[in-house]
Order: structure tokens, then sequence, then C-alpha cells
């Protein structure tokens, strides 16, 4: 529990919070985030889980502590020093984390920056993280393109449908880490399952979508123009898997897979104890991954998501098991 020499309701206050998520069904999804990680939603498909999440399009509920049936929104409106006083937590929490099982190919997409995404979309822009949970073999993603591209030459493409000749198509295997920079084209790819790590925004462009239809029949939005105005056209660098160094406690395991301006996350494996120390500078959340834990009071599980207030102090976790550990 927070370690702490204020009163016990300070200590309950400011205590780890369990989350549960919002559901999304969008037509690409499976049902491993139910059978495998117990998302009781009843949606199908479930295609994603927002676990932690203030953005209006998918709620975290929080379902332990005082404000146990409230919004995480709601919960951080009445406790904003929650978040912390890291600069990029001014304007509410920074971060949105998911669960994304891909049982089919995503669209061939692209996210803006921040900069255009407030003046266009009155949200912030999209820089994200993946970390692969499970992938099928010969599993894959689109990420940059294969060359320097120009807007005529795209717009051809996507007519003549022969946009893939021009992707830069990665295979992926478990425990890869990938960041998505704001304006490069990128999908993921059916048989790969998913925690991803961005800001809190709903913004996509979408290039192509294979001619699906949804389940009224219609086929999704496509936002070709606006897409073409934030892509980066050069040749992306090939995603490489970067040296990673983890380093060993006793009852436990570190390694930081990436740090942005946005954010920074930590996989951590614990084999008996772990300490976290929760600053006021920034909230921390933890995305269990496998195994059972306890963090603080909580008894918590594969696929469970807590929020810990910053400032909350020292925070113990026992047992065994794996998980992300996302501030900022």
């Amino acid at each position: 529990m927070c370690a702490t020499n204020k009163s016990t309701d300070w200590k309950e206050l400011n205590s780890p919070l369990l989350l549960a998520p919002a559901g999304k069904d969008y037509l690409w999804g499976g049902k491993r985030l139910a059978k495998e990680y117990g998302k009781e939603i009843p949606i199908e498909p479930l295609a994603e889980t927002w676990e932690c999440s203030t953005h209006p399009d998918g709620l975290s509920m929080v379902v332990s502590g005082a404000y146990k049936g409230k919004t995480l929104a709601e919960a951080l409106k009445e406790q904003p020093q929650w978040i912390g006083s890291h600069p990029k937590a001014g304007a509410g929490l920074p971060v949105l984390i998911k669960f994304i099982d891909a049982k089919e190919d995503l669209s061939i997409q692209v996210h803006p920056n921040d900069e255009y995404a407030l003046k266009h979309e009155g949200q912030l822009g999209k820089t994200e993280m993946w970390y692969v949970l499970e992938a099928e073999p010969h599993a894959s993603l689109i990420y940059g393109f294969s060359h320097n591209m120009k807007k005529e030459q795209l717009l051809e493409s996507l007519e003549q449908g022969t946009l893939f000749k021009h992707l830069q198509q990665v295979q992926v295997q478990k425990d890869d880490v990938f960041m998505i920079w704001p304006g490069t084209v990128h999908a993921i790819g059916g048989g790969v399952l998913l925690a991803e790590i961005q800001e809190c925004s709903n913004v996509t462009y979408r290039l192509y979508d294979y001619d699906r239809t949804d389940k009224s029949g219609e086929k999704r939005r496509l936002h070709v123009n606006q897409a073409v105005q934030v892509l980066n056209m050069q040749e992306q660098p090939l995603a490489r898997r970067q040296m990673r160094v983890m380093r060993y406690r006793p009852g436990s395991a570190s390694e930081i897979l990436c740090r942005c301006e946005y954010f920074q996350v930590d996989r951590v494996l614990v084999t008996g104890a772990y300490q976290c120390l929760v600053e006021k500078t920034s909230f921390q959340v933890f995305l269990i991954l496998e195994g059972s834990l306890k963090v603080g009071e909580l008894s918590v599980k594969k696929g469970d998501c807590i929020f810990l207030p910053a400032g909350c102090g020292n925070v113990s976790v026992c047992g065994r098991g794996q998980l992300l550990k996302i501030c900022c």
C-alpha cells in the first residue's frame, strides 16, 4: 500500500484504483480479449478495450476505492492533483492505454500531429507505441513507405488499388516494440494482439480499408484528403528491434521500452516483490500482462489495469507476473 505518515483517510483516498475498460466492436476484431484477458464486455467482435481512458469516446470506470462507480474522468475532475505536475499533464490525463486484438487487418491509416489535430479536430494528435503480446506465425504490420512518394503517385495508387507495393511490411513477433510517430502510414496486421500506449486522442485518417462494409452494409469512411495533408511521404527507416537493457533487482527486473515527450513505458517482471515510488510529478498506470499480483491492497490478474495517483508514495507489488508501467 502507499507508504505515508499522513492520515488513514488520505491513504485510502490516494490508494491505487482498479479500472474497468470501455470496449469497441470494430469489424476487424476477435475474441481473444474476452477469452484470454477476462474482458466481460457483451459485444462481438471485441476489437479494443480502452483500459485507462478519459477520452469521451470511451471512458474507463473506477471499480475500487472511494470513487467506485464513477468514470476515471469524473474522479480526476475532483482530484486533479492525481494527474501530477508534469507539463504534459496540464490539460488532463495525457495518455490513453488499450488492448487491441486484430483478428483481421486494420485499415491503412495515419494520425496527425498535435498542431494539425488541435486546429482541425479540436483534440490532440496521436503519437503511439505498440508492444506486441502475441503474434501468429507470419503476422506482420505496415510501417511507413518503402521509398519516397509524391502526392500524385499516392492518389494514383489508391485509385488503381496498388498502394501495397509502396508500403513497408514488417513481420512481428511477441515482445516487439514499435513507435508510431504522427505522419507515419501504418496498419496492424491480422493475427496480432498488442498493448497500445498513445496520446489521449481518437483522430485517425483512413487511406484504404479493403472495401469492407460494416454491420449496416456501409463502407467505412475514408479520409484521403486529410491524410495526404499529414502524411510523411519520405521513405521510412526499417523498423528494427532495438537493443534493450534489463535491470535486475531482488524480486524483480525491469526495462525501458520507450521514452518520448508524451510518455514513458517500462516492462516489469515481478518474481517476488517490486517497489515503485509514485512521485507528485506524474501518475502511473500498471497494465497487467501475465500472472497474479497484489498491488498495494488490490489483488489483480492478467488483463487488469490500475491507476496510481500522483504523489501516493511507495507502492508494493507482490507475486509473480509481468506488467507495463506507464507514466508521463
